[in-house]
């Protein structure tokens, strides 16, 4: 009796640890973010492209591919979806593209959901980011219960890198006192100028937006006349140029884990029909 009671004592530990370790993974910006960015053509935003999208989704889920991304759509700026992917490093971003090259059921289903989709977009990109801990801020978050992300693109002049990073940090050192402000920094790696860094900024509701921006004011009091000066000067010399957009979550168009789902399940257990895939030119004679 002693026995199986240590014995399910150990398997309840190793399970809660299990869990532990999934929840950091869902709440820690990963290391490595790629992110695929969609034109959208004006009249196709919304359920259209939802539902070619849709295909990309059943496509992984069919062969229960471990590899997760985030869909989110542009509510500010040019029409435009993001699609964000996390790795542990750059290894990893590359195995999982040599195991979907190998795949020739997933290949064969992504090339006929591309095909689809190709006629919702006027142009798309891609970019890859390496997370840079030492200019975030609790970076940490609970994800799947956020529904927007406030993305900030900075580009620094060239050899301000150092006065970028002092930049950065008085802003952390002034927020540190207040415990609801945020954010996680990412460096461009390949596919933007050097030099560009990205700010990603969650948040769970516009009331988040509206309190972020009587914050600021907080912010600027906090600092004082001089310490204001030193930052309208220090970023003066150091940005080149910024833009910050809004973007919301989109759940058909994403395909999260089922720990992801299960954290909020009326958010993200939606789910958009696959959009009728159209015969291309010869098909019909073929049969």
């Amino acid at each position: 009796m002693k026995a199986k009671l240590v014995t399910a004592c150990f398997l309840l530990g190793a399970m809660t640890a299990a869990v532990a370790q999934e929840a950091q993974k869902l709440n820690t910006p990963p290391k490595v973010l790629t992110i695929s960015r969609e034109f959208v053509k004006p009249g196709r935003t919304g359920t259209m492209h939802e539902k070619t999208e849709a295909a990309f989704v059943q496509a992984f889920t069919s062969q229960k591919w471990p590899t997760h991304y985030l869909a989110m759509d542009s509510i500010s700026g040019k029409p435009r979806s993001l699609f964000l992917t996390g790795y542990d490093s750059f290894e990893a971003w590359e195995k999982d593209a040599l195991a979907v090259q190998k795949n020739a059921a997933l290949n064969t289903a992504l090339e006929r959901a591309g095909y689809t989709d190709a006629d919702m977009l006027a142009d798309m990109d891609a970019v890859t980011l390496a997370c840079r801990e030492d200019l975030s801020l609790r970076p940490a978050t609970d994800l799947p219960r956020m529904r927007y992300f406030e993305i900030s693109r900075f580009q620094i002049r060239p050899g301000h890198s150092k006065d970028w990073e002092r930049l950065v940090k008085m802003y952390i050192a002034a927020w540190e006192k207040t415990a609801d402000v945020q954010w996680a920094t990412y460096e461009v790696a390949y596919g933007a100028p050097d030099g560009t860094f990205i700010i990603f900024t969650p948040r769970k509701s516009g009331a988040e937006v509206d309190h972020a921006f009587a914050e600021g004011k907080d912010f600027e009091t906090a600092m004082g006349e001089d310490g204001m000066k030193q930052l309208r000067e220090l970023s003066a010399a150091t940005i080149e140029s910024s833009e910050s957009n809004l973007f919301g979550f989109n759940p058909r168009m994403s395909y999260v884990s089922e720990e992801f789902t299960k954290a909020d399940p009326d958010f993200w257990g939606v789910k958009t029909a696959v959009a009728a895939h159209p015969k291309k030119k010869g098909e019909e004679a073929k049969k």
